[in-house]
């Protein structure tokens, strides 16, 4: 039971990293709180393009939305995946780009 537990929960966050703006609202998040229209200018994408991001990340339980008052901000659903994307962008910075320059290079994993 806990290995279908702990696949699920990588395919997850797997699926939210596949995407390059979510992963940029992951990274925004990693470093504190966020609004949605901050998010958006922050990033360079419309409001509907991240509130659509936001709406996956949510359901992926990535991120939570708290309520203030008519607002939400948005913010990591646990400290740990801070620390996770940590340690996913050092293991990033040590590989060797000469290895796979182009992501769909046949070969490439």
């Amino acid at each position: 039971m806990d290995a279908l537990l702990h696949r699920d929960a990588l395919a997850r966050f797997g699926h939210a990293l596949s995407d390059p703006t979510r992963t940029e609202i992951l990274l925004a998040l990693r470093g504190g709180p966020g609004y949605p229209s901050d998010l958006a200018d922050r990033i360079g994408v419309s409001r509907q393009i991240l509130s659509n991001h936001l709406a996956c990340l949510r359901g992926c339980g990535l991120v939570v939305a708290v309520a203030e008052g008519r607002r939400s901000r948005y913010e990591l659903a646990d400290p740990r995946i801070a620390r996770a994307l940590d340690d996913l962008t050092g293991l990033v910075l040590a590989v060797d780009p000469a290895c796979c320059p182009d992501s769909d290079a046949e070969g490439c994993c």
